[in-house]
């Protein structure tokens, strides 16, 4: 254990990026003495060199009490059948791995460690809470990490990571530009931990943007089951204006329902707000299961990573789904967990079509990407490319090289694109690269 707080959320904000422990605790190498167990392979498929299949790694978190995201590996399951199908990658089959961290550190070092030991040329499209448990092994056996979920800062620092999105930094940002042309008073409610520390700078750095006051830092606890008191502080503050509507921002992952549920009951007593928040804490799945149009979500601004899944660029992915995973309802093609692990393989193709005919192994896979290769996701990101710091290198991000966020707005129990607002900047895609460079994460 490292003393400091766990965060059990899919919303992670950033922190400097912890000293690594010199080496792994006896329970997690005894942990990692078993190199199968919560992982999986695609049928049929064995490793080697030549022609043998090319292994990649996917993992993510799975039938656990709190944070789960079983449609990543599902979908890098799919996406490996669906190349193998077609002959696989310059004559090549792609073998997936698949490994489940069950949401705690000993886990993603496990898989980490499995990792190493079936040699994979590169982890792919993955979700894990724990940089500092599973870089370390995957950074000392030089294994490339593609298109992680962005939960944490280690994927935005580490020489070995090559990030497909913003991860938090971006959506906080991106929503207090949002915020900041529609709101009054806003509202911040975050977890009271070390690791929440950061998030009103981030978000702060969007409203500063759009010439607005600084959010209300309400602190609440990480794991409580009712947050009736914080919905009434957050309401008095966001309604302590009437000139115009405020604006209540809860940032608290998995708990974000069990926020929502004590806000629901308090907000009658209040003026009318507006609620906002960011994909991770909210997606399409929750506002289904809080009432669609008449839960507690309509008309909540929530910034994503990428296009409303109704946008025709990803057909490609929801044909894959299709074809390869039809009735396997882990997959949603609206999740951006799946949406993540579809881009990050785009990527992983995109470097072994390069390779060609050339070794195949995290070595040439990683030179390939520090290169200068750049890949086009077929407008789903901007045109991907990992120097070796990038523009926000000054505030902690050296790695983060895709700040672009959307603006989406539940209408009639649906995530759609939001319509452009006057003064908020949002038009379609938006890159917070500018406004991130300006955050005070002092």
């Amino acid at each position: 254990m490292t003393g400091r707080r766990r965060i059990r959320s899919t919303f992670l904000p950033f922190l400097t990026r912890p000293v690594r422990a010199t080496a792994l605790s006896a329970g997690a190498l005894a942990a990692c003495a078993s190199l199968t167990a919560g992982c999986g392979v695609i049928p049929g498929a064995t490793g080697g060199s030549g022609d043998d299949p090319i292994k990649v790694m996917t993992w993510a978190p799975q039938k656990t009490d709190a944070t789960n995201k079983p449609g990543m590996p599902a979908m890098a399951h799919a996406y490996g059948e669906w190349i193998n199908s077609r002959g696989g990658i310059n004559g090549r089959k792609l073998e997936v791995l698949t490994c489940n961290d069950h949401n705690d550190s000993v886990g993603a070092a496990k898989c980490a460690r499995r990792a190493a030991a079936e040699d994979v040329v590169a982890v792919v499209g993955s979700y894990s809470q724990f940089g500092d448990s599973f870089l370390a092994p995957l950074e000392s056996s030089g294994i490339p990490y593609i298109g992680g979920y962005g939960v944490t800062s280690d994927e935005f620092t580490g020489p070995m990571v090559y990030p497909v999105n913003g991860g938090q930094p971006a959506l906080l940002a991106g929503l207090g530009r949002a915020l900041a042309a529609t709101c009054g008073p806003v509202s911040l409610v975050r977890p009271d931990s070390i690791a929440g520390d950061q998030l009103p700078a981030l978000l702060d750095s969007g409203l500063k943007a759009g010439g607005h006051a600084a959010a209300g830092d309400q602190l609440a606890a990480e794991n409580a089951t009712e947050y009736d008191g914080q919905a009434d502080q957050a309401l008095r503050y966001a309604t302590k204006e009437t000139t115009r509507k405020g604006c209540v921002v809860p940032a608290l992952g998995d708990r974000t329902d069990t926020f929502m549920d004590s806000f629901r009951r308090a907000r009658d007593g209040y003026p009318a707000v507006r609620t906002a928040t960011v994909l991770g804490s909210v997606d399409q799945t929750v506002i289904n299961a809080t009432g669609g149009a008449s839960g507690p979500y309509e008309g909540s601004y929530i910034t994503g990573w990428y296009p409303p899944a109704s946008d025709a660029r990803w057909d490609l992915m929801k044909k894959v789904i299709n074809e390869e995973a039809f009735g396997d309802n882990r997959i949603d093609p609206a999740d951006a967990g799946v949406q993540t692990t579809w881009i990050a393989y785009t990527v992983l193709k995109a470097v072994l079509e390069k390779i060609g005919g050339g070794e195949v192994s995290s070595d040439s896979v990683r030179r390939t990407l520090d290169d200068g290769l750049k890949v086009s996701t077929g407008g789903l990101t901007p045109t991907l490319h990992w120097p070796y710091e990038s523009k926000l290198a000054g505030v902690g991000f050296p790695r983060l090289v895709n700040a672009d966020v959307t603006l989406q707005v539940v209408q009639d129990g649906r995530l759609v694109a939001a319509k452009k607002t006057a003064g908020s900047g949002f038009d379609g895609i938006t890159d917070m690269t500018g406004t991130l460079e300006n955050a005070d994460l002092d």
